[in-house]
């Protein structure tokens, strides 16, 4: 049944306000129920039935497309000159710079623009916009905080091939993001060397930009060790897989847009004839000397301006129990603020050498240092001095690290043995009690010997794979938190540590140096200890082998007497037989 009701007004009414009003409820109609559709339905006990109101999901994988981003830069140039100035001509520039001077509307832009500057430079002074608060201020206590790292970016090798980041190098300028990873393959007559897709060159990297490396080194060898020069930070220093060491300037590439070609590279037979283990820079009137050092056993000086050949060198050899031994170095030390003729060399025996060119009288001016069982049960991979405290040192071989002081020939310090096999170790920058050190198991421990000495302070899994490099930005901006680690698949992985591992607390410097003299002075006091006890021990040797000799002199004395007794009363027998009737 249908239920309408039909509204009907006229024509005129159409368009007119609505005027509502209260009345009274009406029934428009009613519906009475009805048993006519019952034998349709039946009714049904009730049933329990359970849904799932999760919804229904798959699960798939996608692998989105790499975001390749890059650098570009625009050059500015000065402009707005006429054209019959010449810019690069200073004398041109100054006459015309005095004709504008003397035109009265650029006097009249003077006046009117003196105040405008005057004022602003006014505010400026008033509102220090780069005031820097609490400055003076002690610094925090940060020794609640537990020591953390975490992972910021991954530099991975551009090479098909794999290779070994073999070395890393910070950039020497402050505000620099730049940094310089060298790449080899570390076994002799690796198969990887027959691939002709293998390629040589190391590269710079951009901090902020992991996705392409900024700068292609070319050398003629893989390059197993790069640093900057602090003096002239576009040019590097590199020593090779094949003994050479090549020398590069980043103003004369030399090569296509993005690469730069070695532009001096010693001769073979005036170079190493082992991989080049460590170069440095070293302090000069000229600034192009550097110093290298080698497993062959040799460590060299040489002038970048001319590798023909090298300026000085020396051959590290020790005494056998037959013969003399030749020591190859593994790791190279110099700083200048110790001493700008005084090196460290690790050896591949585990021993320490220390040169100091200014005794080359004695000895080659080259001082061992303990060879007994102070020293390393493996190569040396890393030596360091601490960069507050220049007289003590640190060594990083087999399973532990060792500090040693200068002025002996013992370690003062020696942590616990690790598990695995360390490769590389560094100090921190920024706290002089803070030890970094890496191991064959992707492992990275920090050492924070201002809190203890018996354990490590914290441990950061890297990777899976052994470690190969670490270095610490030392510049005053990143304040020591940014870590670059590199591996033995070619990849680099930029690590911040926490503000408690970076930032030094107000006494830490002389409670790390009383330390270290503290167990200086117990090694020297063990050492008197010892050498009293030797001499001691010879002293009462010496007195035993007098007492021997003494007896051994009376009883020769005995036996003469018994003999000259024995002489004498067989002469007197014989007398009587003869006075016999």
């Amino acid at each position: 049944m249908e239920v309408a009701y039909l509204y009907s007004k006229t024509r005129s009414e159409f368009g007119k306000p609505c005027n509502f009003s209260d009345g009274e409820t009406q029934v428009v109609e009613s519906i009475l129920p009805t048993n006519e559709y019952d034998e349709y339905y039946k009714m049904r006990n009730p049933s329990v039935a359970s849904t799932s109101t999760a919804p229904r999901m798959s699960e798939t994988e996608v692998n989105t497309d790499r975001v390749v981003t890059t650098s570009t830069s625009m050059r500015h140039t000065e402009g707005g000159w006429p054209k019959d100035v010449d810019v690069t001509e200073q004398s041109d520039v100054t006459r015309f710079r005095k004709k504008a001077e003397k035109d009265e509307s650029y006097q009249n832009a003077i006046k009117i623009l003196g105040p405008i500057v005057e004022r602003c430079m006014k505010q400026n002074n008033t509102v220090d916009i780069y005031e820097q608060y609490f400055k003076n201020e002690d610094t925090e206590d940060l020794s609640s905080e537990p020591p953390s790292a975490k992972g910021l970016a991954v530099f991975r090798d551009p090479s098909p091939i794999q290779r070994s980041a073999s070395s890393i190098n910070w950039h020497p300028e402050a505000n620099s993001s730049k940094i310089a990873v060298s790449y080899s393959i570390p076994r002799f007559q690796d198969e990887r060397f027959k691939d002709p897709q293998l390629s040589q060159s190391s590269y710079l990297w951009d901090i902020n930009n992991s996705n392409r490396p900024i700068v292609e080194l070319a050398p003629p060898s893989h390059i197993t060790c790069l640093r900057f020069n602090p003096k002239s930070t576009d040019t590097l220093v590199g020593g090779c897989y094949n003994g050479l060491i090549t020398y590069f300037d980043l103003r004369k590439p030399n090569g296509p847009a993005g690469q730069c070609n070695s532009l001096e590279t010693s001769l073979v037979e005036n170079s190493h004839h082992d991989p080049v283990s460590d170069v440095f820079w070293i302090s000069s009137k000229t600034g192009y000397q550097c110093a290298s050092v080698s497993t062959g056993g040799k460590m060299l000086w040489w002038d970048t301006r001319k590798l023909s050949e090298p300026i000085d060198s020396i051959i590290f050899t020790a005494q056998d129990a037959d013969n003399k031994v030749t020591l190859g170095g593994s790791a190279l030390e110099y700083n200048t603020e110790a001493g700008p003729t005084k090196y460290l060399i690790g050896t591949e025996q585990g021993s320490v050498l220390g040169v100091n060119l200014r005794n080359r009288k004695i000895n080659n001016g080259v001082t061992s240092y303990d060879n007994g069982p102070g020293k390393h049960h493996g190569p040396i991979y890393s030596i360091q001095r601490n960069p507050t405290h220049h007289k003590f040192f640190m060594t990083v071989g087999d399973w532990s690290a060792k500090i040693w002081a200068e002025d002996l020939k013992t370690p003062i310090i020696t942590t616990k043995f690790n598990g695995n096999y360390l490769t590389r170790g560094c100090w921190s920058p920024t706290r002089p009690g803070v030890l970094y050190v890496t191991g064959m198991d992707g492992v990275l421990n920090v050492w924070d010997f201002y809190h203890r000495q018996d354990e490590v302070a914290y441990t950061h899994k890297v990777g899976n794979i052994a470690l190969t490099s670490i270095a610490v930005q030392g510049n005053v901006q990143s304040g020591g938190k940014l870590v670059a680690v590199g591996d033995i698949g070619g990849s680099t992985s930029l690590l911040e540590v926490c503000d408690s591992l970076c930032v030094a607390p107000k006494d830490e410097k002389a409670t790390i140096n009383s330390i270290f003299e503290r167990e200086t002075r117990r090694e020297k006091n063990l050492e008197v200890r010892e050498r009293e006890m030797k001499r001691a021990k010879a002293l009462r040797e010496e007195k035993r082998k007098s007492i021997s000799s003494d007896n051994n002199d009376e009883s020769e004395m005995e036996d003469i007497l018994k003999k000259i007794d024995d002489e004498f009363a067989a002469m007197l027998q014989d007398n009587s037989k003869d006075e016999s009737p």
